[in-house]
């Protein structure tokens, strides 16, 4: 039974949920201010963010399995919906998860209270065609997102347990403003404010769909944290 968990959460706006869902503090003693701390039930949980991406994903669970040595690990935030078997606002722990590049197929712990279903793939394309949308739904895969199989990849070299809860923030295919919103953020997820102003300034139409999208993936980041904080709490 896990006595000590690491929640790892890819941007600033995910990992504020978690933070709020866990009940957690900033760590004492801590030198990266993105770090916290609490207990949930009966287990300690340290909580950071891993920045987007892949590379980042891989050296933070490196990171923080040296610093902290958990007995698992547990990404927590946001993932985009592929075909008709999630919406917007779904919840899940993947059966399956796939490192797009290589292929490689890592198995999450299941956890309490959470369903397990699909395949979920990450990578760091953030836009996927349409036929190669059809080709993944057509394999089973429900879910994209850029980071769970880094942090897999490296739990499993550690030989340490991880899962992963992940909420539908909007449908891969289905996307407004396609591979523009990745220059809309920073590398930790906050606001690119000027960048932003850019692509308002030329893009007027699209605010609606930016509002929406900002609102649904906000949504889907607290239902992500407090499901993983209710797992959390009866492992």
């Amino acid at each position: 039974m896990p006595q000590r968990v690491v929640v790892l959460a890819p941007m600033v706006s995910e990992l504020k949920p978690v933070v709020r869902a866990f009940g957690l503090d900033a760590a004492a003693n801590a030198t990266d201010p993105k770090r916290f701390a609490g207990t949930v039930g009966n287990v300690e949980v340290v909580a950071t963010m891993t920045g987007i991406g892949m590379r980042t994903a891989s050296d933070t669970t490196k990171r923080v399995l040296t610093d902290e040595s958990p007995d698992m690990v547990l990404v927590v935030g946001i993932a985009g919906g592929v075909g008709a078997a999630v919406k917007v606002g779904d919840v899940l722990v993947p059966d399956v998860v796939v490192d797009g590049p290589s292929g490689t197929e890592y198995r999450p712990r299941t956890l309490p209270a959470v369903p397990s279903r699909g395949r979920l793939v990450s990578s760091d394309d953030f836009h996927v065609a349409d036929d190669e949308l059809a080709e993944l739904e057509a394999a089973g895969v429900i879910a994209l997102d850029m980071e769970t199989a880094a942090v897999a990849s490296v739990c499993e070299r550690y030989g340490c347990e991880w899962s992963a809860v992940r909420a539908i923030s909007d449908m891969a295919n289905d996307h407004p403003i396609g591979e523009a919103v990745m220059n809309l953020a920073r590398a930790d997820g906050s606001a690119n404010v000027i960048g932003a102003l850019k692509y308002v300034s030329t893009h007027p139409g699209k605010v609606p769909q930016l509002m929406k999208l900002g609102r649904d993936a906000a949504l889907a980041a607290k239902v992500a944290a407090r499901t993983a904080a209710r797992a959390c709490a009866q492992l």
